[in-house]
This record gives C-alpha cells, structure tokens and sequence, in this order.
C-alpha cells in the first residue's frame, strides 16, 4: 500500500491509474479503524481495480464541546490494518492541506432536509461539515464508486442526496452494519465504554429489534418510539431519539408507508452510540 500526505501526490497516482483505464474505489475514514472499516475496503474491491483510503479527524463536523481532542488515534495499526485489506493507496493530509484558509472561510457544502433532526438537531453544523469534507474528498478522488456504512443511516442519505442534487459521476456502494456478538454495533466510539458498559450499550440493538417485531401488527409509530425509550433507559442509558422514518426521506413515518427506518442514539457512558434497522412492512 502506498501512502500520502499531499494533494498533488493523490492526484498524480490517481492520473495514473486513469491512464491505464483502471477503475477506482474510495473509502473515506477518521482512522481508529475495526473490521466495519475493513468490510467497506473489502466491498470496494467487487467494485474496481483500485482501492483508495483515507484518514482524516475531520475538525468541521465536530461541535462546540465534542470529543475531537480525544477522538482515538491509532494511524500505525490503522496503516497495518488497510494494507492487510490490500488497499492500495492511503491519504493521510492534515487540516491545513484541507482547509489551508481556515474553517471559517472554507466554502461549505449543505444538505437541505435529510440533514436535520435527529443526529442533525443534537449535533448542530455536524452534516455540513461531512456533506463538505465527502465533496472536497470526492472532488480530489475522482472515484468512480464510494462504500458507506449503513450504521450511520442519515449520514448515508446525506451523503446520497449530494450525490444526486449536485450530478455526480460517482456510485455510492452502501455496506451492511458490522456488529460485536452482542449485537451492538461497531464504531470506534465503543472504545470509550467499559466492559460493564458494552453490556448494557447492547441493549440499544434489543430494544431496536423489538421495535421492528412490533411493527409488523403495530402502527402506532409514537407509542412504539416512546415505550422504546422507556426500554433504552430503563437499561441504564440516556435516550436522545428514538423515532420511526420513511427510509428514504427521514420523514416522520405516516401509516402509508412501507419502507421505514427505526433511527436510534442514545448515550451510554462516556458514548454516544447510534443504530438503525430498516423495515419493510
């Protein structure tokens, strides 16, 4: 695996591959890196020659007292990880060489709609700086295909919604979510739970499967989301949402519809953890 730290080296790989007619696959990353990642590299690989990566602590989608300062760090066994996966070409820049005029003059890139509520009310500016950090990452990439998690479900809609709205050559491949045993899902935030916590945060995925269950005779959408933050808390987290969707829209679900997404956060600990299950009805 190669390995860089400059636009102008990203590009000139990237020139060369196009060259040789070669198709590429991009996976952008904060690091921190578990085998969610790793399924994201290893989808990407059905869909082109080329595999690029990227590792950047992206400082515009972290707001005022969120944990940028601690996010974890792990760039060496990240390097280990991504070259065991057979990627081919990891972008390591630094904010300087991604913002080199500041946040505050950076031109921004914002999603109307999908980005709000949810994640997007309890982390304020939080999509416009992924929505902007995917642009610039895509604009220097060029992929032809980009694989997104489906854990973070409305980061994906955001991510899809882009995409479309500013005619982009680019296929976004989304990845099913990689679970622990437990049923909670992998994220480089459950490195902040303890033992004791990883059991009680497993309780998420339970209520969540619970709710889908419910659903196949039960449309009663607000009472199924309230009884199942009672459920959330009452195992020892605190709640922030928990709300039944259009999976498409992220509209509050109406009786009619027949595709939804149960979208889920709660903190458990020193973690903010969220999931999704979609439901077809």
């Amino acid at each position: 695996m190669k390995t860089v730290d400059t636009i102008n080296e990203l590009r000139q790989q990237i020139a060369n591959w196009r060259q040789q007619g070669l198709k590429i696959a991009f996976v952008p990353t904060m690091g921190n890196l578990h085998d969610g990642h790793i399924s994201l590299i290893k989808q990407a690989h059905k869909h082109a020659d080329k595999v690029v990566s990227s590792i950047f602590v992206n400082p515009m989608q972290f707001g005022v007292n969120e944990d940028i300062d601690n996010y974890p760090r792990t760039m060496a066994a990240d390097i280990k990880k991504l070259t065991a996966a057979n990627t081919n070409l990891l972008f390591t820049p630094t904010p300087d060489i991604i913002y080199p005029k500041g946040l505050d003059n950076q031109t921004c890139v914002d999603v109307p709609n999908v980005s709000n509520g949810y994640c997007g009310e309890s982390r304020p500016g939080h999509f416009r700086g992924v929505a902007t950090i995917v642009c610039k990452l895509f604009n220097l990439v060029q992929p032809d295909v980009a694989c997104f998690g489906l854990k973070d479900y409305q980061q994906l809609q955001v991510i899809e919604t882009m995409v479309e709205d500013l005619s982009m050559a680019i296929e976004i491949i989304p990845v099913a979510t990689m679970r622990e045993p437990s049923g909670l899902a992998m994220s480089s935030r459950n490195n902040y739970l303890t033992a004791a916590e990883k059991t009680i945060a497993a309780n998420l995925n339970k209520t969540m499967l619970w709710v889908a269950e419910q659903l196949t005779s039960n449309t009663n959408f607000n009472e199924l989301s309230a009884k199942a933050a009672q459920m959330i808390n009452a195992h020892g987290m605190k709640t922030d949402y928990l709300h039944i969707c259009h999976a498409k829209t992220l509209n509050p679900a109406q009786s009619k519809d027949k595709h939804l997404v149960i979208l889920a956060a709660a903190h458990c600990g020193k973690a903010r953890l969220i999931d999704n299950i979609t439901v077809n009805l």
